[in-house]
């Protein structure tokens, strides 16, 4: 079965997805699942628009994993101004593996464009996060228009999609075993593989990657 931190087959990990997806809790659970490992991991926070659940919200809780953190000047104060983390270049040439965190519709992969040719360099993987029971992405059809506006804007390339369908607390098996026909639907439609579905670790549902719910809760 994959783990987490098979998806790190690059310099550079991109997690990107929807709001509301669950993709910064994806990217915080790889950058642990790689320092696990006894890698060198760094998590970079290019979510830059949004500023409510960012993985600048568990710096010292990765930092003390052994992740290093890259977060922006600002983060986690009354200052709420869009800026790149200062040591950026890191995701390039530091040592070992990279995940960046990035906003999930075209404003937010703009950052991506930006550094294009540095993703392109060091070698990266992007890596799309489906969450069926969200509004936009209920229907494949809606989470392909995301997908599409995300690679316009970044001039990168999709490697493959995560089923991270889930209703926080109240998840059970069956909502994870019903959204995967949808998920294997976007695959299709997106001709991109689907690599696996997610299930909270309290859950125990066959063929599924356990995740931890580690993402801030504004209620």
């Amino acid at each position: 079965m994959i783990q987490l931190k098979d998806l790190a087959t690059e310099k550079v990990t991109i997690i990107s997805g929807p709001y509301g997806a669950g993709k910064t809790n994806v990217a915080v659970n790889l950058a642990m699942d790689i320092a696990k490992s006894g890698q060198i991991c760094r998590i970079a926070d290019l979510d830059i628009v949004n500023p409510y659940f960012r993985s600048a919200d568990n710096a010292k809780m990765l930092d003390a994993m052994g992740v290093q953190t890259m977060i922006p000047e600002f983060a986690n104060t009354n200052v709420d101004i869009p800026a790149l983390p200062p040591n950026y270049h890191m995701l390039f040439n530091g040592e070992g593996k990279s995940v960046a965190d990035v906003g999930g519709d075209g404003d937010g992969a703009a950052v991506l464009g930006i550094s294009h040719d540095d993703y392109i360099e060091a070698g990266y993987k992007m890596y799309f996060v489906y969450n069926r029971y969200r509004y936009i992405t209920a229907e494949p059809e809606g989470a392909l228009e995301v997908l599409e506006e995300i690679k316009r804007a970044s001039g990168l390339e999709f490697h493959g999609i995560i089923n991270n369908s889930n209703l926080g607390n109240e998840t059970t098996e069956e909502h994870i075993l019903n959204s995967i026909p949808y998920a294997e639907k976007l695959a299709e439609i997106a001709n991109l593989p689907l690599l696996f579905t997610t299930a909270p670790d309290w859950l125990t549902v066959e063929n599924t990657v356990s995740i931890t719910d580690i993402t801030k809760k504004l209620f």
